[in-house]
C-alpha cells in the first residue's frame, strides 16, 4: 500500500505560480509512475501530468503544456507539480496518483484545492 498526501494548494491570482507536493509513505515510489489529475466542480476528473518511474519521461495535458512541470525526488519519496501562469480554468481539486510499473495497482491521494482568482 502507498499512502499519498498532497499539499501546497491554495488561492492564487491569475498569472501567478503555485507548487504542489505529493508525499508518499508506506512504500518507495521508485517503482511507480506518478501522475497528477484534477477535478473541477461539476466535471469529471481529468489527466494533468505524469512522470515515469525513472523520471526520464513526462507527459502533459494540452491545456497545461508549457505552463506546468512535473518532477520527482525518489530519495524524498515526493512528487511535485510546478504550476506557472495559472488561469481561472486551472481551479480544481488536484489529486496525486501512483501507478505500479509491474501491475495495475493504483493509489490516490485525498486531493488539494487550487483556486485561481481572475
Amino acid at each position: 500500500q502507498v499512502q499519498l498526501v498532497e499539499s501546497g494548494g491554495g488561492l492564487v491570482q491569475a498569472g501567478g505560480s503555485l507548487r504542489l507536493s505529493c508525499a508518499a509513505s508506506g512504500r518507495t515510489i521508485s517503482n511507480y509512475h506518478m501522475g497528477w489529475f484534477r477535478q473541477a466542480p461539476g466535471k469529471e476528473r481529468e489527466f494533468v501530468a505524469t512522470i515515469s518511474w525513472s523520471g526520464s519521461s513526462t507527459d502533459y495535458a494540452d491545456s497545461v503544456k508549457g505552463r506546468f512541470t512535473v518532477s520527482r525526488d525518489n530519495a524524498r519519496n515526493t512528487v511535485f507539480l510546478q504550476m506557472n501562469m495559472v488561469k481561472a480554468e486551472d481551479t480544481a481539486v488536484y489529486y496525486c496518483n501512483a501507478r505500479y510499473r509491474f501491475s495495475s495497482a493504483s493509489y490516490w491521494g485525498q486531493g488539494t484545492q487550487v483556486t485561481v482568482s481572475s
